[in-house]
């Protein structure tokens, strides 16, 4: 899909304040490490994720969005009453019914002519958000949107703790509960308009997406009535070797539909899940490691808002600069992979 009219006015991003270490994670589980005999700093070695940001209260993923949502229509050249559309995007969600973008909505002071929905779609619903947007934009249907995420982790990790101290558990089967210790929380939006009203904003080019769906079952998370909170459980190996096969086909097809080769980015924005996927990733594709621009260090998984929070802190410390190509590629559980270009 190319993208003809659509830019990226505003992207703001909000950072919890209470930072959880990998130790602090792994001393909450001292007692199943003694058990399983299991090295100290074992957590941060694989993944290289030093730290994950919590709130420090309990919040729901509307509030988180909606700050992030202030933040980003307060540093856009738009009015709130501009705002045609509202798409909330995280995995993390208020409740089933009614959609958490009606909170989110009601939260940012939007008006009543605003259409409200959410998408669902694990860590890729940001990307495919915005692309959704950018398209009813260059449809003529609305001129300015916000798409919002608010990720919040800190359920599922709770939960994960308690249930790898409650069960009699093996080292090899702790593996399927790994990936939740790397969950973190954040929230961020994005402000999406015409070029018209945003002359300065950043061009989106356009997107390809790919699916391997007969990779579904390697993450799959749900509430649990019987365990009494939120589980989730990935084949970690398996989903990185998989999600990344993916990404190769995807990128090449991402290369023949913009005309770009390996050089063209000058700089890169992945899906944040750790060291071990940045690097197969980077090199499977054949991607200069000095383009990576990651916050896995210090937020962890952040979900659907990892790589937008990535790109907002890029942007942030002036490492994307006026003028450059930035390719973000988006992969999220199902298997589904979204890569989108725009120049900055």
């Amino acid at each position: 899909m190319h993208i003809k009219s659509a830019v990226l006015d505003s992207l703001a991003y909000v950072s919890p304040p209470t930072a959880w270490s990998s130790a602090l994670v792994e001393e909450k589980l001292r007692p199943l490490y003694e058990r399983l005999k299991l090295p100290e700093g074992r957590l941060e070695l694989m993944t290289g994720i030093k730290e994950r940001r919590f709130w420090d209260h309990d919040i729901r993923p509307s509030e988180a969005s909606a700050e992030a949502g202030r933040k980003a229509i307060a540093q856009s050249g738009l009015d709130a009453s501009q705002i045609e559309v509202c798409i909330h995007s995280s995995v993390s969600r208020d409740m089933l019914e009614p959609a958490t973008a009606s909170f989110a909505h009601r939260l940012m002071g939007l008006g009543e002519d605003v259409q409200v929905f959410d998408v669902s779609n694990a860590c890729l619903g940001f990307l495919n958000s915005v692309n959704m947007l950018s398209a009813m934009i260059d449809s003529g249907q609305v001129k300015a949107g916000i798409v919002v995420s608010g990720e919040n982790g800190k359920p599922l990790l709770e939960h994960t703790i308690k249930l790898l101290l409650e069960r009699d558990l093996t080292r090899k089967t702790i593996k399927p509960f790994f990936a939740n210790l790397t969950i973190g929380a954040g929230a961020v939006a994005a402000v999406v308009c015409h070029e018209s009203l945003s002359p300065n904003g950043h061009r989106l080019l356009g997107s390809v997406c790919m699916t391997d769906t007969s990779s579904n079952h390697l993450c799959q998370g749900d509430s649990s009535s019987a365990a009494g909170g939120l589980e989730m459980q990935t084949d970690s190996e398996e989903m990185l070797h998989a999600g990344v096969a993916l990404a190769g086909k995807t990128w090449e097809k991402f290369k023949t539909t913009f005309d770009w080769d390996n050089e063209t980015a000058d700089k890169v924005v992945c899906h944040q899940v750790g060291s071990a996927h940045q690097r197969l990733l980077f090199d499977s594709l054949g991607l200069d490691h000095a383009k990576d621009y990651s916050s896995y260090q210090e937020f962890g998984n952040t979900g659907s808002a990892a790589l937008p929070i990535t790109l907002a802190r890029a942007d942030e410390v002036g490492f994307v600069k006026k003028g450059d190509k930035v390719a973000m590629l988006g992969i999220g559980s199902g298997l589904n992979c979204l890569m989108m270009a725009a120049e900055w």
